[in-house]
């Protein structure tokens, strides 16, 4: 009964990828997608790609855009969670405001994180002067020092409604009866946290983790719009640079090289935080 759904799955998956691995084979200048067979095999794209100084350049920014969004938006969303498990007036109103980013598309946070940004009259400057923070107005998206903060806010915004809906969903879980037995004996709200919440939350927020980490390392609708991997190269990321080797330089063996490259890095990375998720759940 299954095998339909497997078939159209592993096709939707695997056709994509073997065009990708075949074309990051193929020199020459590529103008038919369609008709690959017609270049020559050759390992020069990836021997360019890996020879290339600006690719450990391109891993080390999309690594710490990843950890910069994951971090504080599991931070975010946990404290949300915990918040949103208990009960107070206007729960059904903060509730789904909380989860609202979510539904939002990136390329539309993006466009508005450009306004709010802004080095001359966004908001974000305003109020840093209102409360004495800064003095002058910050250029967050055209200065290297501050254009992958400037990348990373909005994505934290995106995405940590997600961490908030697996934790929630896993806090509900909990039967009550830990709490009212960890309180009989004495055991404080961090005690209560440390012994039977974070136990009982330990595994979903793993793999919520996982799956926003790689979704974060391969993210594209942010950093496009917003920096178009500028200035300097100071948010060209793996994702980004595939995109310039193929519509700015068009050449499509290097971007699917690069591709396959941030696919190996991105298997790897899952496979390794995977074992973390099946010893959380045992």
């Amino acid at each position: 009964m299954l095998t339909p759904t497997i078939a159209a799955v592993g096709l939707l998956m695997a056709y994509p990828i073997y065009i990708a691995i075949n074309l990051s084979f193929r020199g020459g200048e590529i103008a038919d997608l369609q008709n690959l067979g017609q270049y020559p095999l050759t390992l020069g794209n990836y021997a360019d790609v890996i020879t290339d100084p600006q690719l450990l350049g391109d891993i080390w920014r999309s690594i710490v855009y990843t950890v910069g969004v994951v971090v504080p938006a599991f931070a975010i969303g946990l404290g949300l969670a915990l918040l949103l498990n208990k009960t107070f007036p206007g729960k059904r109103i903060v509730r789904p405001l909380a989860l609202l980013p979510w539904a939002v598309p990136g390329v539309a946070v993006s466009a508005a994180f450009s306004w709010m940004l802004d080095g001359s009259f966004g908001v974000v400057n305003y109020l840093l002067r209102s409360v004495g923070l800064i003095e002058q107005n910050v250029a967050w998206l055209a200065s290297s020092d501050t254009a992958m903060t400037a990348v990373i806010i909005p994505t934290v915004w995106k995405f940590y409604p997600f961490f908030t809906l697996v934790l929630v969903a896993a806090l509900q879980a909990i039967p009550g009866d830990l709490y009212e037995a960890a309180r009989l004996d004495g055991a404080s709200a961090w005690q209560q946290f440390r012994y039977v919440t974070w136990p009982a939350l330990r595994a979903p927020a793993a793999l919520a983790i996982v799956i926003t980490g790689v979704g974060v390392f391969r993210e594209f609708d942010f950093i496009f719009p917003l920096t178009g991997g500028g200035p300097d190269d100071a948010t060209t990321t793996l994702a980004v640079r595939i995109y310039n080797e193929a519509f700015e330089y068009f050449t499509f063996g290097a971007s699917a090289a690069i591709g396959v490259v941030t696919m190996v890095i991105a298997g790897a990375l899952l496979l390794m935080a995977g074992r973390s998720v099946r010893e959380g759940m045992n």
